[in-house]
C-alpha cells in the first residue's frame, strides 16, 4: 500500500527517475508542451511548478543555481535555466501556482498506457 507516500516511483530507481524528470522538464521548457503518460505528467507538474515558483519570486544568483541544479548540469539545462528565469517566470508573475495544464488524450497503442499532453498555461 502507498498510503501517504510522497511521490510516484514510475517503475524506476531514484537516479533514473530524477534523470527522467530533468529531461521532461527541459523538454517542457524548450517546447512549451509535450506528450507523455498521465503518471509522468502528474509527477512532472509537481517538479516544474516548484522550479517556476522559485524562479518567479527572486532573480539572484542563488535562484539561478537552484534552477540549474534541478534541471541538470549540461548545456541544455543552462539554456533551459535562462529561459525559465528570463521568459517563463515573468509571464507568471501575478499567478499563484497552476502554471501547467494536463489534457488526457488517448491510450497508447503498444501497451494501452493512458497518454496526456502537459503544457505551460
Amino acid at each position: 500500500m502507498r498510503h501517504r507516500h510522497g511521490y510516484r516511483k514510475l517503475g524506476r530507481d531514484s537516479e533514473h527517475r530524477i534523470a527522467l524528470l530533468r529531461n521532461l522538464a527541459c523538454d517542457l521548457i524548450e517546447n512549451g508542451k509535450i506528450e507523455t503518460t498521465v503518471a509522468k505528467a502528474k509527477e512532472l507538474r509537481r517538479y516544474i511548478e516548484k522550479i517556476i515558483t522559485r524562479a518567479k519570486n527572486s532573480d539572484d544568483l542563488n535562484t539561478h543555481r537552484y534552477v540549474y541544479s534541478k534541471l541538470g548540469s549540461n548545456e541544455r539545462a543552462k539554456a533551459a535555466t535562462k529561459k525559465v528565469i528570463e521568459i517563463i517566470a515573468p509571464k507568471f508573475a501575478n499567478r499563484n501556482g497552476g502554471y501547467t495544464r494536463i489534457i488526457k488524450t488517448r491510450m497508447r497503442k503498444g501497451d494501452s498506457a493512458p497518454m496526456a499532453i502537459i503544457e505551460l498555461v
